[in-house]
C-alpha cells in the first residue's frame, strides 16, 4: 500500500505512450505546461503524470528523485486534501512558484518535481535522492591506522563527513556552478577566520571564468585552473579522506568538491604536501619522520636511477668499481643496444605492465604484473637484449615510484624520469646534471593558486621547512604554513571575541 497512489498515477502516463518511446511535439497553446514539454521534446526519461479528477500534473525525472519521498510528501497528500485546498497546500514553505518555462525546467533537471496546476500555475519542490554507494574505504590512499571511511560521488554525504567532525559554524560552504552544458556544482568549503579572503576570492573568480561543456569530477575540474596547465605536475592536492581534508583546512587551505565526485582538491597546495601521508599523523612523530625521508629518497631514486645507469656504462666507466666492472662488462657482452636503447626498452615495458595492470580486473591484474614481470625480465636476459645489472635498475626505480602516496605526483615522475634518461644517454652526467638543475628551476617557477608552488624552499622558510620534511610532535605545531597564512588578523580577533560571549 505504501506505493500505491504513485504507481495507479504514473500507470496512466506509461499506458498512453506505449509504442512510442519518443515524447509527442508540443501543443499548440501556449501554456507553462506546454512550452515546459516543449524544452523537454524527446527526453524519454521524462515521467509525466496527473490527478485528472483534480487537474493536477506532474513532470519529472524518476531517476532523480526519492521515490519513497515523493510518495509521502506529495502524492498521497495531492491525492487525500480536498480540490478546494489544493493551492493552500501548495503554498507551504517546501514548495517554491515559478513564473517562466526556463526555471521550471533548470529546476526539473537539478531533481524537482513540478506541480502543474490547471497548466498555468506551477511550484516545484526539491526531492534530489538518487541512489548512491555508501561510504567505504579509500582504494587510492589506504592507511594502516585512523580512520577507514573516505568520500562517495554524492557532495552532501561529503559534506556531512566534514561537519560530523568539524562542529563549528565558522566551516562556511559556498556552491558555485561550471560548465556551460552540465552546469556542474563546484563547492568550497574553508573555515572563516583561518583562510585568506585574497586566495578565496581568487579560487571564485578562476571557477567562474571556467569556458567549458561539461565537468564530471574534480581531477578534471582542477586541470582547468591550474597556474601551468602544461606542467607534468599536480598543482592542487587531491584526497578521498576526510580527516586529510580536515587537517588541511584547519591549516588555513580551501577545500573543494565538484559534484558527482568522491575527491576533494585542496588549494593552495604544495610540492611537499605530495609525501604527506594520513599514517603520518595516526604514528610516532620519529616513525613518521623516518617514512617521509624514506619517500623523498624514492622520489630521488625513482627519477635518476635508471638515468645514472645509462650514463655511467654510456661514458663513465671510471666510475664503477673495480669489483662490479667485470660482472657488468660480462653481462652486456652479448647486448646489441646501446644502453640508452637498453633502458627505453625496459623502461617501456615496465609501463606497459603497469598499464595493463591498472586496467584489467584485480586478480588478473596483480598475474599480469608479477608473472609478466619475472618472465619478461629473465627471459630478455637469456635472450641477451639486456643486462641484469639494468634490470636490478629498473625494478628498483619502478618500486621507488610505488612509495609516493600521491599517484598524480607518480605519474608525473614517470614523464620526467624519460626526460632525465634521454638527457643522460646524450650527454653523460652532465646531462643528468643539467636534467635535476631544469626540474628544480621549473618546480620555482610554479605556483599554485598564485602562491610559491616551492615553498618553503623558494621563498626559503627554514622552521617551515623542517616541518615539512619532518613530522614534529604534536605539541609544536601550532604554526600554519606562510602559503595559506591569512592576513585577516581583525577578522580572526572578532571571530575570537564572538565566540567567547
Amino acid at each position: 500500500m505504501k506505493r500505491k497512489s504513485i504507481n495507479r498515477i504514473t500507470r496512466r502516463i506509461k499506458g498512453s505512450n506505449q509504442g512510442n518511446q519518443q515524447r509527442p511535439a508540443a501543443p499548440a497553446d501556449n501554456s507553462l505546461w506546454s512550452r515546459t514539454l516543449a524544452t523537454f521534446n524527446d527526453c524519454s526519461d521524462l515521467t509525466q503524470s496527473s490527478l485528472n479528477h483534480k487537474h493536477i500534473h506532474f513532470l519529472y525525472f524518476d531517476h532523480l528523485l526519492d521515490k519513497d519521498t515523493l510518495n509521502r510528501e506529495v502524492m498521497q497528500p495531492l491525492e487525500e486534501i480536498p480540490e478546494e485546498e489544493l493551492s493552500s497546500f501548495l503554498q507551504n514553505e517546501q514548495f517554491e512558484e515559478l513564473q517562466t518555462s526556463e526555471d521550471i525546467t533548470e529546476k526539473i533537471v537539478q531533481g524537482f518535481i513540478a506541480v502543474f496546476l490547471e497548466k498555468d500555475k506551477v511550484f516545484v519542490t526539491n526531492l534530489y535522492g538518487p541512489q548512491t554507494r555508501s561510504v567505504e574505504e579509500s582504494e587510492t590512499e589506504s592507511t594502516i591506522l585512523g580512520n577507514h571511511d573516505a568520500f562517495i560521488e554524492s557532495t552532501s554525504v561529503n559534506l556531512s563527513l566534514i561537519r560530523r567532525r568539524l562542529k563549528t559554524p565558522r566551516l562556511k560552504v559556498i556552491t558555485l556552478y561550471a560548465g556551460e552544458i552540465s552546469r556542474t556544482e563546484i563547492t568550497l568549503t574553508y573555515i572563516e577566520g583561518l583562510v585568506d579572503k585574497e586566495l578565496l576570492q581568487n579560487v571564485k573568480e578562476r571557477i567562474n571564468d571556467v569556458e567549458v561543456d561539461a565537468i564530471l569530477d574534480s581531477p578534471m575540474f582542477i586541470q582547468m585552473i591550474d597556474d601551468a596547465p602544461y606542467s607534468f605536475f599536480p598543482q592542487y592536492f587531491d584526497s578521498e579522506r576526510p580527516d586529510v581534508v580536515i587537517r588541511n583546512l584547519c591549516k588555513g587551505k580551501i577545500a573543494g568538491f565538484a559534484a558527482n565526485s568522491p575527491t576533494a582538491f585542496l588549494a593552495p597546495s604544495n610540492f611537499f604536501d605530495f609525501f604527506h601521508s594520513p599514517d603520518d599523523w595516526s604514528q610516532r612523530w620519529a616513525i613518521s619522520s623516518a617514512t617521509r625521508l624514506l619517500r623523498m629518497l624514492a622520489f630521488f631514486i625513482t627519477l635518476t636511477f635508471t638515468a645514472f645507469y645509462v650514463a655511467v656504462t654510456t661514458y663513465h666507466y671510471e666510475m664503477i668499481p673495480e669489483a662490479l666492472i667485470i660482472g657488468l662488462a660480462e653481462s652486456r657482452n652479448k647486448v646489441p643496444f646501446t644502453p640508452l636503447i637498453e633502458a627505453l626498452l625496459m623502461e617501456i615495458t615496465i609501463e606497459l605492465l603497469r598499464e595493463a595492470g591498472a586496467r584489467l580486473p584485480t586478480k588478473i591484474g596483480q598475474t599480469i604484473g608479477i608473472v609478466g614481470g619475472i618472465v619478461i625480465g629473465q627471459s630478455a636476459v637469456q635472450a641477451g637484449l639486456v643486462s641484469n645489472t639494468l634490470i636490478i635498475a629498473v625494478a628498483i626505480s619502478a618500486i621507488a615510484s610505488f612509495v609516493m602516496p600521491n599517484y598524480t605526483l607518480s605519474a608525473g615522475l614517470r614523464i620526467a624520469r624519460f626526460g632525465l634518461i634521454l638527457l643522460a644517454g646524450a650527454l653523460g652526467n652532465y646531462g643528468l646534471l643539467l636534467g635535476i638543475v631544469i626540474l628544480l628551476i621549473h618546480l620555482s617557477t610554479l605556483s599554485s593558486l598564485s602562491t610559491p608552488y616551492f615553498n618553503p624552499i623558494a621563498p626559503l622558510h627554514p622552521r617551515e621547512l623542517l616541518r615539512a620534511i619532518l613530522r614534529p610532535p604534536y605539541g609544536s605545531q601550532s604554526m600554519r604554513p606562510t602559503q595559506a597564512r591569512t592576513h585577516n588578523k581583525d577578522d580572526i580577533k572578532s571571530i575570537g571575541a564572538r565566540n567567547n560571549e
